[in-house]
């Protein structure tokens, strides 16, 4: 597991939650796959209590399953709630641009195009993580605009379902519409357009996953 890496005491269960979210949602830990909390915290460098209290958290969220013998699957991609989860994150994503729109600042803007530009580059380079990473700096922006932890906190939950499957699929999107999307996101901020901003951001995640939705092979 490449993503492991020996961290320091402060807050170890956080540190360890992190590390193996993005490891699941980057499919580093590939959907299926059975990890031992013994095995982690020795990979981590940690007693297996904060390796344990983070996989606890992940259960919760379904992105891991316990089995017999102190063993944790990673949950397989489940189509059905990752298509409910896009409803969720894209109506989420639409409420912080209609809060956000009239308060973000001329900065904000620059980098909001900044972000959008990184990710024209990554997808012209096919880097699947840079894309994610620069969308969602892109969407952080309108997050952090918005000043509304409440919406922040429930993405936290679905997200990562959204996530792990754009990582399944990168290969069979057109990323530009996404780019392309995205200016017209920051035009609508930059004229103050509370409702146009939501609209554009709502089908921004919804256009993103009717996509990925279609293109999953049939079982």
């Amino acid at each position: 597991m490449k993503m492991i890496k020996t961290i320091s005491r402060p807050a170890l269960r956080d540190q360890v939650y992190n590390s193996l979210k993005k490891a699941i949602i980057t499919l580093e830990l590939e959907p299926g796959q059975r990890i031992k909390d013994k095995d982690l915290a020795t990979k981590f460098g940690v007693s297996r209590t904060p390796v344990r209290e983070a996989l606890k958290r992940l259960e919760d969220e379904r992105l891991v399953e316990s089995l017999p013998g102190s063993q944790t699957r990673i949950t397989e991609i489940n189509l059905e709630e990752a298509k409910k989860s896009f409803t969720v994150v894209a109506t989420l994503q639409g409420l912080a641009a209609r809060l956000a729109a009239p308060l973000l600042s001329k900065e904000d803007i620059v980098r909001m195009k900044e972000k959008n530009e990184l990710l024209r580059k990554a997808i012209e380079e096919k880097e699947v993580l840079g894309a994610v990473e620069a969308d969602d700096q892109f969407h952080q922006i309108i997050l952090d605009a918005s000043d509304n932890q409440e919406i922040e906190l429930a993405l936290e939950r679905v997200l990562p379902k959204v996530r792990r499957l754009e990582f399944s699929k990168f290969s069979t999107i057109d990323g530009f519409k996404s780019v392309e999307q995205h200016d017209e996101i920051i035009s609508a901020c930059m004229s103050k357009d509370s409702s146009l901003a939501c609209s554009l951001v709502e089908e921004n995640w919804l256009s993103l996953g009717r996509v990925l939705i279609d293109t999953e092979p049939q079982k």
